[in-house]
């Protein structure tokens, strides 16, 4: 019978508690658990959309910038790529940024 030496301990190990001494405080950081913050620098702005193509066909070219965010917003958050997709698209609509964004597909 495996671990039977330690049977009559396996249980007794409870769990810490600690002691919330100061309730707003603590509340607070629970609210501000859910706040998201997005920096975007003019020099990220002013590179972050694909020039227009001369030529016909083909997708649109985005800087490394552009696409390392949405990647690494997606890492971050432990998205998948068209949860990513979902995630730029709203954060860019409420920062009120008019900005197309790289449609990474595997």
């Amino acid at each position: 019978m495996p671990f039977k030496h330690n049977a009559c301990r396996r249980h007794r190990i409870g769990k810490i508690k600690f002691k919330v001494t100061n309730w707003p405080q603590y509340e607070a950081g629970l609210r501000q658990r859910g706040s998201l913050t997005v920096w975007l620098t003019p020099q990220a702005l002013s590179c972050w959309p694909a020039p227009q193509r001369t030529t016909r066909g083909g997708q649109p070219r985005y800087c490394d910038l552009a696409i390392e965010t949405a990647l690494t917003l997606g890492l971050v958050f432990g998205l998948r790529l068209r949860q990513t997709e979902g995630l730029l698209t709203s954060v860019l609509k409420l920062m009120g940024l008019d900005l197309a964004f790289p449609i990474i597909r595997p």
